[in-house]
């Protein structure tokens, strides 16, 4: 079987003084497969495009804001992850300088600055609590994970870190 998913990024935007995070309350369209949940910025890359090109055009449409730098924290593999059990895979940045003022809300939900150390106890993917740590943590190293769903639910997870 070959694997062919939809590429994607997804990024967290951190505030000047790096204690808090940018996430997007997905509250706009109940047929949102995210809808109600908190989550980074981004989103489908564009042929011809680089993934570090998708995630700042992303920061830029959704948020407003121009990426200054960008940091690559993992890869997550999601087969089976799509509202009709299609494959993602994404490339997880954190997003340390910006500028510009960032957009109060956009067509997928409201923005919100949330503090570092609470973002665990928003309503989340329930997958994201596991690889949400590595992306705000202080180590050098990236991971590179596979995480597989089945009828909307995470059936496993497991990773590597280099």
């Amino acid at each position: 079987m070959t694997y062919t998913p939809i590429l994607a990024t997804l990024g967290y935007v951190l505030a000047p003084n790096g204690r808090e995070v940018l996430m997007v309350h997905r509250n706009k369209r109940p047929d949102d497969l995210h809808y109600g949940k908190y989550n980074g910025l981004g989103g489908k890359l564009d042929p011809r495009e680089s993934v570090a090109d998708c995630m700042r055009r992303e920061i830029l449409e959704e948020a407003g804001i121009v990426v200054e730098t960008l940091r690559l924290r993992g890869t997550i593999s999601w087969p089976g992850f799509g509202k009709r059990g299609e494959d993602w895979f994404g490339f997880v940045f954190r997003i340390e300088q910006w500028r510009g003022t960032p957009h109060t809300g956009n067509h997928e939900g409201s923005l919100e600055w949330v503090e570092r150390d609470k973002v665990l106890s928003l309503p989340l993917w329930e997958s994201d609590r596991l690889f949400l740590p590595m992306v705000f943590d202080d180590s050098s190293a990236v991971f590179h994970g596979v995480m597989p769903y089945k009828n909307g639910k995470m059936v496993s997870w497991s990773y590597e870190r280099f």
